[in-house]
């Protein structure tokens, strides 16, 4: 009924003669299914036996690895080739390289959109709608609440910075993350824990969160955003769980972190073949910014190489011995912020069952003092002097600089993911707006057909974020000839070879993603964890309509164009005999 991002997902049914309202009354079902747990509370057990236990309908089904699986591939694939080649006739040869040219030349025309219904710009509403959020604390950490139509739940947020941190633990960041609310914790074993959070939440979380300044690409924030949601009932059940993981959480079960740590390794190795396009861009980007650095830590093959090495230590006792040590540091209420997002009515219960949560985790309060000497401090309101209330604790670079980089991964599979990072501007520059509209317009008009329709990769483009513009392909057969492709689309646009049209039709793109409808448990969260305030997107959100072609064609050549850039590139992909051979790569 659900997909993975919580959606209704009617279409199987539907398709198939169900009545597709029926599938959207969840209440009426959880209702029955109450009623059929009252009338036997066996129920889901005598299901188990006759669906699983008795039901001999059933298949077993084993694979296992061949080694040499893709040298068959290969050999299969071309012996297959040479027999259809040996069977084609002269005229079918001909024919074939016919249809080919026929083909090339349809890719390269620009096809005739006037026919397709489409919005125009002065359709769109010129101002935000405002998120209305009040500043508090709780047990004096500084506290957002933002009231929301949520339907009875409650979320919860806290950014723990990072700033006290040794840099010797930040590799160990994200399994501390993935394994804090896993082990245990207070009176609870593992079991006991997870049973908690699946009865009384909606799902407790910790992950990285490395957030670049709006207006300095030198400045970012890091931490770790704890997340967690609950029906306005079991608020106290919700929070008592925190205080445990706060307090006393389990860090003696060596063969249980084995098990965690093998499972997390096994998802990040699985996860390249699907997600290589971001990896990519994280490895690309990795050299242009602080932030890039800090991410590639966090979350890209650095970290990938981490998790395999610690997956095959024989003994992880010192590895369980870093968790304390972080957990000092990540989760002490001093360097906390909270968010609340919860109805009206029930709010100030919310902060109520917040302040006691705090009380309880005071023990854990230690000023410690941050690692980089450059610490500086941001209002959460832009628009509020420094030290007026909430704010966010930032790491200045100020020496940083930038260098170029070109980094190779031999992968075992047969395709490449390739991706080009140029550093430009932050977000409230009067240029970031121009190179957005750039990349969605030079996506559906240059690169789409470069790279998709000519070079057969399954998907490509470029996007404008966190300071830097990005190209990237997904699942491409080539590598060279898509990094020529991104220089050429740059060329593409520096020489205006677009229509009035196409800027429009990207400008509609864009707003379509920047007017996306935000879930009530979303509400305020742009604020909270990167400063960006709703005037501070009204006053993008204007500049996005200013964009003409003088701007598109003025920022390609000043930010894009060669020699007026600072660049990272990364690919990863097959063996490549051509990049190995180059010099100016970085083979991984």
């Amino acid at each position: 009924l659900w997909d993975s991002q919580s959606r209704p997902y009617i279409a199987s049914c539907w398709n198939h003669d169900g009545d597709p309202v029926q599938l959207l009354k969840i209440c009426d079902s959880v209702t029955q299914f109450r009623q059929a747990l009252k009338d036997n509370p066996r129920f889901l057990q005598e299901k188990v036996v006759h669906y699983f236990k008795d039901n001999t309908h059933r298949l077993t089904l084993s694979m296992s690895p061949d080694e040499a699986y893709l040298e068959k591939q290969v050999k299969a694939e071309e012996e297959k080739l040479q027999k259809k080649i040996q069977a084609l006739s002269e005229s079918d040869k001909k024919d074939i390289y016919e249809k080919g040219l026929e083909l090339l030349s349809i890719q390269s025309k620009t096809q005739d959109a006037s026919c397709l219904p489409a919005l125009n710009v002065s359709d769109i509403e010129p101002t935000i709608a405002v998120t209305h959020v009040e500043m508090g604390t709780a047990g004096g950490v500084p506290v957002q609440y933002c009231e929301q139509p949520t339907n009875g739940m409650v979320y919860f947020r806290a950014m723990c910075s990072l700033n006290s941190l040794p840099e010797d633990l930040k590799l160990y960041v994200p399994l501390f993350c993935s394994v804090i609310t896993k082990m245990g914790c207070g009176g609870l074993d593992y079991r006991q824990q997870d049973q908690q959070i699946e009865l009384k939440t909606g799902g407790m979380s910790i992950s990285t969160s490395v957030n670049p300044d709006y207006s300095n690409m030198d400045m970012y924030e890091q931490g770790v955003l704890l997340s967690s949601s609950c029906l306005e009932r079991n608020l106290p059940d919700m929070f008592h769980l925190w205080s445990d993981i706060f307090n006393s959480p389990h860090f003696d079960d060596v063969e249980r972190l084995r098990v965690l740590v093998m499972m997390s390794a096994q998802e990040l190795a699985n996860g390249i073949s699907n997600s290589g396009h971001m990896y990519a861009m994280t490895r690309a980007a990795r050299n242009l910014t602080p932030t890039g650095e800090l991410q590639e830590t966090f979350g890209g093959m650095e970290q990938v190489k981490f998790m395999k090495r610690v997956a095959e230590m024989p003994d992880l006792t010192q590895v369980l011995r870093t968790l304390p040590r972080i957990k000092r540091h990540i989760l002490n209420p001093l360097n906390m912020r909270c968010a609340v997002n919860a109805t009206p009515q029930k709010m100030s219960n919310a902060a109520g069952q917040l302040d006691n949560l705090m009380c309880n985790v005071s023990s854990n309060k230690k000023d410690r003092k941050p690692v980089q000497s450059n610490i500086t401090e941001r209002p959460l309101d832009s628009l509020a002097p420094p030290g007026s209330g909430p704010s966010r604790k930032l790491v200045a670079e100020p020496n940083f600089k930038p260098c170029q980089m070109k980094t190779f991964f031999p992968m075992p599979f047969p395709i490449n993911f390739v991706s080009e990072c140029i550093r430009t501007v932050p977000f409230t520059h009067e240029d970031c707006a121009s190179l957005n509209i750039l990349a969605r317009m030079m996506t559906s008009k240059y690169l789409h057909g470069e790279i998709r329709e000519k070079g057969g990769a399954y998907g490509g483009g470029a996007r404008m974020g966190g300071g830097l513009f990005t190209f990237y392909s997904y699942r491409d057969p080539n590598t060279v000839q898509t990094l020529s492709a991104f220089r050429k689309g740059v060329d593409w646009a520096i020489s205006g070879q677009f229509t009035q049209q196409d800027i429009n039709e990207a400008k509609l793109s864009v707003f379509s993603a920047v007017d996306s409808p935000v879930a009530p448990s979303d509400k305020g969260m742009g604020r909270f964890l990167s400063g960006i305030t709703d005037e501070l997107k009204q006053a993008h959100r204007e500049r996005l309509f200013a964009v003409t072609d003088k701007n598109i064609v003025d920022v390609a050549g000043r930010y894009l164009g060669i020699g007026q850039r600072t660049c990272g590139v990364a690919i990863l992909g097959p063996e490549n005999d051509i990049i190995k051979k180059d010099p100016s790569w970085v083979v991984k």
